[in-house]
């Protein structure tokens, strides 16, 4: 007989055509594209369970592949019937001769099935085929249609879409928040992360699937950046899982802190040096050790801005922001009279 599509819906061969929607629904849900990592796996089986449903729920189509299998069914050219096929005899009715196998996309199959109400979708005695046109019926350029929205899939319907017109829902995403050094978002680093998720097995049920998901950290990234990994979210049956996003956060440096693209550092001279000069030695975030000598007077609260010594661009990472060192004067907490009498004549101030 070749496919054996009662094996496929995994019903019997006495199976009614609400044995064949049962069937079909559990296993629709489960092996949807939508549902599953492995796309093309669960496109084959997608696609074989939705001509198996197409077929057995015809009732001219149903009689032709018990009679001949699916070779007869699909060639046309159907060989002398089996002994033993669902026990046809010579009083049943014979199919049509000029029968050609036209079969329904699982799209269409997909939408009849999870779009339809009590009285939607079908024809009496037409094996489930949908109607046309018709009260409430819904009409073949309504059927639900795959749409991409906010990253995910959902299902669009035409007349009867809505709250109760069935479909694929998607679930909010879940965020977690990623720590990140101030290096790391200098530098570039990877991050392993361990998660764990249900994940609904061929029966629907759900397992515990353990996964490492590779985040590569990019030079110049800010705090708020996300990192959205599809579908990562736990597996339930009649949803697409929600999305994984982790938001990078950053962790408190001990001498720089990160303005936009810039890099701020405090650093506090004494008053003599404030008047005489100092060079300020820093270790920059890539472990290169600079000198940024300071000739002129400093006042409190001076600014020194060093170009391309900032944080990288992450548009370009070749480019950077400043470096901006924040000046702080520390005064002597005394005087002695000898000191000050000193300052005065050095200052120009009278003896």
């Amino acid at each position: 007989m070749g496919v054996d599509y009662y094996n496929i819906l995994k019903v019997n061969r006495n199976a009614s055509d609400d044995d064949l929607k049962k069937a079909y629904r559990r296993l629709a849900m489960i092996w949807h594209p939508d549902k599953n990592a492995n796309k093309l796996e669960a496109e084959a089986k997608f696609k074989q369970i939705s001509e198996a449903y197409d077929v057995l729920s015809d009732p001219e189509k149903r009689q032709i592949y018990d009679l001949y299998g699916e070779e007869g069914l699909k060639s046309g050219q159907a060989p002398p019937p089996k002994r033993s096929a669902r026990g046809y005899g010579a009083n049943q009715h014979r199919p049509d001769p000029n029968f050609r196998f036209n079969p329904r996309t699982p799209d269409d199959i997909f939408a009849e099935i999870f779009g339809e109400s009590s009285n939607v979708g079908c024809n009496s005695g037409s094996g489930n085929k949908p109607n046309n046109v018709g009260g409430s019926g819904v009409k073949r350029d309504g059927y639900f249609r795959s749409t991409t929205m906010n990253g995910g899939t959902r299902y669009e319907g035409g007349e009867n879409s809505g709250a109760g017109a069935g479909g694929l829902r998607k679930v909010p995403p879940v965020e977690n928040g990623l720590m990140c050094s101030l290096e790391e978002l200098y530098k570039g680093a990877t991050r392993k992360m361990k998660i764990s998720r249900n994940v609904l097995d061929g029966h629907g049920k759900p397992q515990v699937f353990e996964e490492i998901l590779t985040i590569d950290i990019k030079r110049g990234w800010k705090k708020g950046t996300k990192i959205t990994f599809p579908k990562k979210g736990n597996e339930e049956p009649g949803i697409i899982p929600a999305d994984l996003i982790f938001v990078i956060d950053e962790k408190p440096h001990p001498i720089y802190t990160r303005d936009g693209n810039d890099l701020i550092v405090k650093h506090e001279i004494t008053l003599l040096e404030s008047l005489t000069g100092k060079t300020i030695e820093l270790m920059t975030l890539d472990d290169r050790g600079i000198a940024i000598p300071i000739t002129e007077i400093i006042k409190p609260g001076h600014e020194v801005v060093i170009p391309n010594e900032g944080m990288p661009i992450s548009r370009d990472p070749r480019k950077k922001g400043n470096l901006r060192i924040q000046i702080d004067v520390r005064y002597p907490k005394k005087l002695t009279e000898a000191q000050k009498h000193e300052l005065s004549r050095v200052l120009g101030g009278s003896s």
